[in-house]
């Protein structure tokens, strides 16, 4: 898949996900097999870029291209001159966001809400696309609610007014995550549409890549909530794409290795107050797809050094060889999932 002069390694994509995809959590996923992966929304609001959440979100150090950055706001000019600052910063791709359906976002008219009002999406793209000499992508979501929906409408806007790729996340503002994600929209989009179209929401598993990429013809699939807890799912729907017979699932001792590299990242990229803080939650994440972790997720709650987190973590693998994946976890590779997912692919 290409987006304007870059070229892809694959058509997996890590979703943007506020307070999710840090630079610490997208260096891995990039090197668990993603080939885009994207930032956390930066505001658009110039009085907040100061702020050292904003800071932290526009650190890309390290990061390998193309750094793509997703932008949030309501107003055309603020949105171009946003999309200016985070290029002047090293972002090689810009994203809008118009998918977001958070209240706290959605009340400022901006994220999905933006979708009720056609004319305005069209000059906020136009805003941005004249603003930078980079690709502009767009994220929406099907509509506003099950009896509006307009995501032909605006994906039409969208190709008219110089975006170059358009993810689509199958559910409306007014569906939040609940419900199962429709993957037809995306279907009838790629169908009129002349742009790469990408197909997000409840990607969970390497069938699931490959029956919405077949079915829809899209040419990519965004992952987003699969990815959390699961980044080794690039890898399992790259291995399913290629019909990598020698692929394994990584074993308890190489999931070790690569929780305890991005734990390391987390305290290096936070400082050990906030890391040990964010950790918690990835860590979370990590040991809810295991049988037998409530006591140490109640532990590693608790600790307060670095130290401690990282000792519970390596008693954890260490003193549970056999640890299994929950039953009905359809993320982890296995031959079942293999085999589904060829089928679909044929």
């Amino acid at each position: 898949m290409r987006i304007g002069p870059w070229q892809l390694d694959n058509q997996l994509i890590l979703a943007p996900m506020a307070g999710v995809t840090d630079l610490p959590f997208r260096l891995m996923c990039k090197e668990l097999g993603a080939g885009l992966v994207v930032s956390e929304m930066v505001t658009s609001d110039k009085s907040l870029w100061n702020s050292k959440k904003t800071r932290l979100r526009l650190d890309h150090s390290g990061e390998p291209g193309p750094i793509a950055v997703q932008i949030a706001g309501t107003e055309p000019d603020q949105m171009a001159e946003a999309a200016i600052y985070n290029v002047a910063k090293g972002a090689q791709i810009i994203d809008i966001n118009m998918g977001c359906p958070a209240k706290k976002v959605c009340k400022k008219a901006a994220g999905s809400a933006l979708l009720r009002d056609e004319a305005k999406v069209a000059k906020i793209l136009a805003a941005v696309v004249d603003a930078v000499e980079v690709p502009v992508t767009l994220k929406i979501r099907t509509g506003w609610s099950p009896e509006e929906k307009n995501a032909l409408e605006i994906a039409r806007i969208a190709e008219l007014e110089g975006i170059q790729a358009l993810a689509v996340h199958g559910r409306t503002k007014a569906c939040g995550y609940q419900g199962v994600a429709e993957h037809k929209t995306v279907t009838e989009i790629k169908q009129r549409a002349n742009i790469p179209i990408i197909a997000n929401g409840d990607i969970n598993s390497a069938a699931d890549a490959i029956n919405v990429l077949r079915s829809t013809n899209a040419d990519a699939v965004m992952i987003g909530r699969g990815a959390q807890g699961w980044p080794w799912i690039f890898q399992e729907i790259q291995a399913s794409l290629t019909h990598d017979s020698n692929y394994q699932s990584p074993s308890l001792i190489e999931q070790q290795k690569v929780i305890i590299k991005h734990l390391h990242r987390l305290y290096e990229f936070y400082g050990e107050f906030m890391g040990i803080r964010i950790a918690r939650k990835h860590l979370g994440w990590y040991l809810d797809r295991k049988l037998g972790t409530d006591n140490y997720k109640n532990k590693i709650n608790r600790a307060e050094s670095v130290s401690q987190q990282l000792k519970l973590v390596d008693s954890f693998f260490n003193n549970n060889k056999q640890t299994r994946e929950k039953p009905g976890h359809v993320s982890s590779f296995s031959p079942e999932t293999e085999s589904s997912a060829r089928r679909a692919s044929v």
